[in-house]
């Protein structure tokens, strides 16, 4: 059963990745969200033949949220160069163990993946290879053990978010591989892409869509305690 559809026409269409999924194939042989998503449209449109899907961005294979893809080569070409020219808006949900020293806060760091580990790392400006990552927070609420931010991202780095709330000492959620103390039972981490705002690429008008986090006690209780809800 495909994700849940958050936007779709003939140009594009928005789903609400589940944490685990593969957004395409890797190195491995594990079902792609891609797959689904071809499958669905296909049995939906009843279309012949193979269907074009293409991949305009990714989340890593732990997180959640909105992801979009392009039904034709047009639309991928189109919704690639707004993503190039930074004209997508996209804003996150994390919960963190710790509360930010400050409610709001613009992050700038630089950040050097190591590929054998599949990790970023904040590095020295002056590093070879370091790129400049920056984002900007907003705390929302919190619980007796958790808090939770609102994240826009300026940057698209690897693993930024979560390489740079570690950097200040705020560890998502079930984030192992950056200092998390446990994992999450599934495997999944409190990172969630929360929202996406863009202009459509062929209707040119503004599409915003707002994805809801997974069912568990810990997103539940701040779905319910959001002071800002967008839904």
């Amino acid at each position: 059963m495909v994700n849940e559809i958050l936007y779709e026409d003939n140009h594009i269409i928005i789903v609400n990745k589940n944490p685990g999924d593969i957004v395409q194939a890797d190195i491995g042989r594990d079902p792609t969200l891609r797959d689904a998503v071809k499958k669905y449209v296909k049995q939906k449109y009843n279309k012949p033949g193979d269907v074009f899907l293409g991949i305009v961005h990714r989340l890593d294979r732990p997180v959640s949220g909105a992801i979009i893809m392009a039904r034709t080569s047009k639309a991928l070409s189109r919704l690639n160069k707004i993503f190039r020219n930074r004209e997508v808006k996209k804003t996150y949900w994390a919960v963190v163990d710790k509360q930010p020293p400050e409610k709001e806060g613009h992050l700038v760091h630089y950040l050097k993946k190591t590929e054998r580990i599949n990790k970023s790392f904040v590095v020295a400006e002056t590093q070879p290879g370091a790129l400049r990552a920056e984002l900007i927070y907003r705390y929302l609420a919190g619980s007796e053990r958790y808090f939770l931010l609102e994240i826009e991202l300026l940057t698209g780095r690897h693993h930024q978010i979560r390489a740079q709330l570690a950097a200040i000492g705020c560890y998502i959620k079930g984030d192992l591989k950056y200092g998390f103390p446990r994992s999450n039972p599934n495997a999944s981490i409190h990172l969630h892409a929360r929202k996406i705002e863009f202009v459509h690429p062929v209707k040119n008008e503004p599409v915003v869509v707002v994805a809801n986090p997974p069912a568990d006690p810990v997103w539940d209780f701040f779905v319910r305690h959001d002071k800002n809800p967008q839904t």
